[in-house]
């Protein structure tokens, strides 16, 4: 399911398309637990992304009852409080000059809202640039729904949790990345660190220049050992944009860091030597 979502900031730190909807608020968070959450499935039959957000579900969803729905009933229904919803939204920033375009996985609530963009939103996830090719993210779907899940939880215990201390909370994770194996696919690596020997001049610490299917392994298996970089780049669609990197655990999604920079010729669509030096202080 794709849609526009008008922003109206460029703020994207805590994967929150603004800065109200960093942390939801207590009664919205409330009110969701009392919903059936319902998948909007994208509209083509043969659409990869159908498969692997059903299974990923239907394995890892636990806060509500859930079912799966068309784009079509996803209209019908979107304006009934007694649901919410998961969808692949398409988002763009309007004060963004690079007029890049992003596809978000939302976790929304429904009700009488007079557009999608006004429905409260308790997590929202960066998926990809829009227009990329699916194998560049599609196998790690998986993970992204069990962080929706887990941010829920995090907000719903903890209310001192806000949108000006969420971001400090999750890098209080980053320290522990140094016990963890780091996976990370050769072709999302910077030309200065995209070899084992590289890596190791900066950064001494266990990683692995992995496939996508050792990836997808480690998801599936829910290896506790592997934190693996979820890079959201343009991949060739655009020249003036974002490269945004993160890390995340194969076990838990857990969320262990976020960078981001502008793509130039000193900065490539991937990880660089500098993000290495931050992970090995």
């Amino acid at each position: 399911m794709k849609k526009i979502t008008f922003l109206l900031s460029l703020i994207f730190l805590s994967f929150i398309v603004n800065a109200q909807k960093n942390v939801a608020k207590p009664n919205e968070i409330k009110a969701f637990f009392k919903t059936k959450t319902l998948v909007v499935l994208d509209n083509s039959p043969f659409s990869e992304y159908n498969t692997v957000i059903k299974e990923a579900v239907k394995k890892s969803w636990k806060l509500t009852d859930f079912d799966f729905i068309s784009n079509d009933e996803y209209e019908q229904k979107r304006k009934d409080p007694q649901y919410s919803f998961i969808t692949l939204d398409e988002v763009y920033f309007d004060k963004d000059k690079t007029k890049a375009k992003y596809e978000f996985l939302c976790l929304s609530l429904g009700g009488k809202y007079k557009t999608e963009s006004d429905m409260p939103q308790l997590c929202t996830v960066p998926v990809s640039y829009y227009g990329v090719d699916e194998e560049t993210y599609i196998y790690k779907l998986p993970t992204l729904v069990v962080f929706i899940q887990n941010h829920v939880l995090l907000t719903s215990k903890n209310k001192e949790l806000n949108s000006g201390n969420i971001i400090s909370y999750y890098n209080k994770n980053l320290k522990s990345v140094k016990n963890k194996t780091f996976y990370v696919l050769k072709d999302e690596l910077g030309p200065n660190v995209n070899t084992d020997s590289k890596i190791k001049k900066v950064y001494p610490y266990k990683f692995k220049i992995a496939t996508r299917e050792e990836i997808e392994n480690a998801i599936k298996t829910e290896n506790d050992n592997v934190v693996f970089l979820h890079k959201i780049g343009p991949e060739g669609t655009k020249k003036k944009a974002r490269c945004y990197n993160l890390i995340l655990g194969a076990k838990d999604a857990k969320l262990y860091y976020f960078e981001y920079h502008m793509i130039s010729s000193k900065k490539p669509d991937g990880f660089t030597i500098k993000d290495f030096k931050k992970l090995a202080k």
